[in-house]
């Protein structure tokens, strides 16, 4: 199919383009389409910012678990739920400064708080009181035989203001730690 050249200079209204108003009417619809998928959008990136924040705390905790073995040495993840920062370092008493210590802010709108402590007779009071110094702040232990201290929490929660929440839970065998979109309820039954 050939194009004609001589019946567009003939015609000028022959030639294609869009008018004024249908470009308004376009840019109408467009505005109208993300009035009304913004809140869900928005959703979806926060739900996103918590599962994040969940995975990164997941990975802080084998992260620790791993250098306990290879450097011999307990490690601890400390909570502060007041300023919503956490971290790992060495624990107190066994080297000078811990220069592959690291730390983290919680994102915008999440805070993280302990909810499951192990029993109080489950661990010795002496020990308990050496793990945690401040008692403000909790701490997971990481010992150089690969497990988790029996001092440390059991249940770790991120939740964002708005309500939803991940569960970051101690597997039974004490062996790492693991995201459950519930409260563990029957975890350690």
């Amino acid at each position: 199919m050939q194009f004609n050249h001589e019946r567009v200079r003939m015609n000028p209204r022959a030639r294609v383009a869009f008018t004024l108003v249908e470009l308004i009417l376009v840019m109408a619809l467009l505005g109208i389409v993300l009035a009304v998928s913004a809140p869900a959008l928005s959703r979806f990136f926060r739900g996103r910012t918590l599962a994040s924040e969940a995975r990164q705390f997941v990975s802080l905790t084998r992260y620790g678990q791993s250098r306990a073995v290879a450097e011999g040495v307990p490690m601890m993840l400390w909570m502060d739920t007041q300023r919503g920062t956490y971290g790992l370092q060495q624990e107190t008493g066994y080297g000078n400064v811990d220069a592959k210590a690291v730390d983290f802010r919680l994102g915008k709108d999440l805070a993280i708080a302990v909810a499951d402590m192990p029993p109080r007779g489950s661990v010795s009071v002496q020990s308990a009181q050496a793990a945690q110094p401040d008692p403000n702040v909790p701490r997971l232990h990481f010992q150089p035989d690969g497990f988790i201290g029996e001092a440390s929490p059991r249940s770790v929660v991120i939740r964002e203001n708005k309500g939803e929440s991940l569960w970051i839970t101690q597997r039974p065998n004490r062996l790492n730690y693991e995201i459950q979109t519930n409260s563990p309820q029957n975890a350690f039954r």
